[in-house]
């Protein structure tokens, strides 16, 4: 599978980033780093600099066709530059518009409310942004993880850093079961023009 990270320039949660990429790694999938500039993005560890991570493209050279699922880091920065680019909050719509799952954790799930895409889901986040989420259309929840596979796209989303274990394992499994659909109903279609040939 192919997973792209969406981050700003500056701003991102360092573990929030660093977790699930490894997650994705080991369970034998690619991931991708995409930002809204080229370059590098400087994460953060709460409100001290920490490490610098390539970008491998910006999100205007990418489509959301080409991946099987969406990771919104959190961190209070990344989201709020995010939701502030037309391109990237774009990006995030299209990728929901498609069906594809979508995983935001912490401040994440601003950038959803920004694509309006959280109204009739229910979502959890870091406490702070219930209000947002609420006045979106969505409903607020206060667990681990909560996976929410009521709309065109599956949402995953978790609060904090604390939750990053239970976060990936849900996201995983949201891809993975999101790849395995669309690939049965690709095949089912080739079987029925197939057969609608052999008449």
């Amino acid at each position: 599978m192919r997973i792209a990270f969406l981050t700003a320039p500056e701003g991102v949660e360092q573990v929030e980033l660093t977790a699930p990429w490894k997650a994705v790694v080991e369970h034998g999938d690619r991931p991708e780093l995409l930002s809204t500039e080229p370059g590098r993005v400087q994460a953060f560890h709460h409100l001290d600099k920490a490490d610098t991570f390539r970008v491998d493209r910006t999100v205007e050279e990418a489509s959301p066709e080409e991946f099987d699922g969406l990771v919104l880091p959190g961190g209070v920065a990344n989201p709020d530059q995010l939701r502030m680019d037309p391109k990237a909050v774009s990006f995030v719509a299209r990728f929901v518009e498609l069906g594809r799952p979508v995983a935001a954790i912490c401040h994440g799930p601003w950038t959803l409310v920004e694509a309006d895409v959280v109204r009739g889901r229910t979502l959890t986040s870091y406490p702070s942004l219930a209000t947002d989420i609420r006045n979106a259309g969505g409903d607020w929840v206060d667990e681990e993880v909560k996976v929410c596979r009521g709309g065109p796209s599956t949402l995953v989303t978790s609060r904090k850093p604390d939750d990053l274990r239970a976060f990936c394992d849900a996201a995983l499994t949201a891809f993975a079961q999101d790849r395995d659909a669309r690939a049965e109903a690709a095949q089912a279609q080739d079987q029925d023009q197939a057969r609608a040939g052999a008449r």
